[in-house]
């Protein structure tokens, strides 16, 4: 329950894990981040507008009728892990860099059972059924978010958007160590992999972002965003480095 601005405020968090202040700070006004619980963060749904107008068909709204945005306006829709049945893309930037820092999630159900997950495993993907958006069973409750010794290397949160404020962002990275994750081009936080594999292997930044972007697409106004979460993702990695040394 604590609010986004104490988080982001906390002097552990700002000198330990520096990339989820920075994330936190992106993710919205002071007025929301006042209010913004974490549980809340997490737990927020797309901001597409399909999602939100009741006569136009949306499959995460009423299973089955369809994804207004495929052939519809889809400038910010998602360009990896996406399904004929939705396109549309998490929000949360806090969630992205706690992603990168691998941090689990601690949750209570309505019987008193605990458990504990990866982070990176509470969204899903769409599939066939982006309706069902995390892997909470009816009732659970998060209580906590666990943030493990932050890895070695620079931290860095890097977010592109249309303006400053009051406008989602079109995508991000969040960079901790050798760990990164992509965050609004995909239904869930995304945690780049095969950008990581290639940055251990020698590659460089450049290339470690191309390596992940492979299996990108575009649904017709969207392709930009692969450019841009290129470019956006070698200049992380470089200022992460740059604040390492």
């Amino acid at each position: 329950m604590a609010t986004n601005s104490q988080v982001a405020a906390d002097a552990r968090v700002r000198s330990r894990f520096p990339v989820l202040a920075e994330a936190i700070v992106a993710g919205g006004s002071p007025q929301l981040r006042n209010k913004a619980s974490v549980g809340g963060n997490l737990l927020q749904r797309t901001r597409c507008a399909y999602f939100y107008d009741p006569s136009k068909p949306c499959n995460k709204r009423e299973p089955g009728s369809g994804c207004g945005a495929l052939e519809g306006l889809n400038r910010n829709s998602a360009i990896l892990g996406a399904s004929h049945a939705c396109i549309a893309t998490h929000v949360s930037d806090m969630a992205v860099a706690l992603v990168a820092l691998d941090a689990d999630v601690e949750v209570l159900s309505p019987t008193g059972a605990e458990r504990r997950f990866p982070l990176m495993e509470l969204h899903r993907l769409p599939g066939e059924t982006p309706h069902l958006e995390t892997h909470l069973a009816p009732g659970e409750l998060i209580t906590g978010v666990i943030v493990p010794k932050a890895a070695e290397g620079g931290q860095v949160y890097r977010k592109a958007r249309d303006r400053a404020s009051f406008a989602a962002g079109l995508a991000s990275v969040a960079v901790a160590g050798g760990r990164i994750a992509l965050g609004m081009v995909a239904h869930k936080p995304w945690r780049a992999a095969d950008a990581e594999a290639a940055l251990a292997g020698g590659a460089t930044a450049e290339e470690a972002i191309a390596a992940e972007l492979a299996a990108a697409s575009d649904n017709g106004r969207n392709g930009f965003k692969i450019t841009l979460t290129a470019r956006l993702g070698a200049a992380a990695i470089d200022q992460a480095r740059g604040r390492a040394r």
